[in-house]
């Protein structure tokens, strides 16, 4: 007996946003995009919002109007993937990105902060920004209070994953003149 396999719908991104323009996909709904499926996220706890809190306003001080930054909101890696990062530090644009989602060649930075969905962010999430081209994905592992820091991105994944601690400093390969420790991130 042949084995029949359910099929789902693949959505795309203008799909996906008509759904939740329309009261299809409630507004406080914890979805994202990813490879036309809509993926609902994990729950989001108060460590995880201290220290996306914290890295925002750091991101402020130290960069000020030089950049756009967007918390919690989505960006279009292709048609069917929108994730919704914690962080994006994207390109200053004039309208805001009002025109449309930030695209790959718009984002400097993404910021994932994870305790349960570490795997996920770690395996997944990674896979894809490194294959569509984001030059910097920062992954705060809230459960080991590290940073591993992915850069050289290819279409297998990051070519380069380094561990940051709490004492240790780095600066973003798009970002040279900011300076970023492991104390700022954690307290």
């Amino acid at each position: 007996m042949a084995v029949q396999h359910a099929r789902h719908f693949r959505f795309t991104v203008e799909q996906y946003q008509r759904l939740a323009h329309e009261g299809y996909i409630a507004p406080d709904a914890r979805v994202e995009l990813i490879d036309g499926e809509i993926v609902e996220m994990s729950p989001i706890g108060e460590r995880h919002n201290a220290v996306v809190d914290g890295i925002t306003e750091l991101l402020f001080e130290r960069l000020g109007a030089t950049v756009s930054l967007r918390i919690q909101g989505s960006v279009r890696l292709t048609e069917e993937i929108a994730p919704h990062p914690d962080i994006s530090v994207m390109r200053r644009r004039e309208d805001r990105y009002a025109s449309g989602l930030p695209r790959p060649k718009d984002i400097l930075l993404i910021i994932e902060v994870a305790d349960s969905s570490l795997v996920f962010d770690r395996d997944e999430k990674a896979l894809r920004y490194a294959r569509y081209g984001i030059v910097e994905y920062w992954l705060v592992d809230l459960t080991h209070n590290v940073v591993l820091v992915h850069t050289d991105p290819t279409p297998e994944g990051y070519r380069s994953i380094e561990i940051r601690r709490r004492d240790d400093s780095w600066n973003p390969r798009s970002l040279p003149s900011l300076t970023v420790s492991g104390k700022d991130i954690f307290g």
